[in-house]
């Protein structure tokens, strides 16, 4: 459960209507964030990298697979030998690489929007 003074870090894109309908859930729930515009100010690859040690998810995760840019750099041949900084760079150079939203509070992290992950991490 989030203390009343908690303030999470949410990386959106406002275009995106997944990234909407998180930041509608997370009005609605009245949680504290910093809205962060995630093709703007993209994450810097060293903060993606602590990000993704602290998800414990797998680095795939952290990409938009679905955007054309995935599409256009055929990353999904490329990542599995990539070595990490490359990709961690690769994700930082580009807001709209990165799985969107992302949400942390530094130590729980979330890739996208599903409602029950969001019960559970944000509320």
């Amino acid at each position: 459960m989030k203390g009343a003074t908690d303030v999470i870090d949410f990386y959106w894109y406002p275009k995106c209507s997944t990234c909407r309908k998180a930041k509608a859930w997370l009005d609605e729930n009245q949680v504290k964030y910093n809205q962060i515009d995630l093709v703007e100010t993209p994450p810097t690859a060293e903060k993606l990298k602590a990000l993704w040690q602290k998800s414990g998810l797998p680095l795939r995760r952290f990409f938009n697979t679905s955007g054309i840019k995935y599409r256009e750099l055929g990353l999904k041949d490329k990542l599995e030998d990539m070595p990490e900084d490359e990709a961690f760079k690769l994700l930082a150079s580009d807001g709209k690489l990165i799985k969107r939203p992302l949400t942390t509070d530094g130590t729980k992290v979330t890739l996208g929007f599903k409602e029950q992950e969001f019960e559970a991490d944000w509320k």
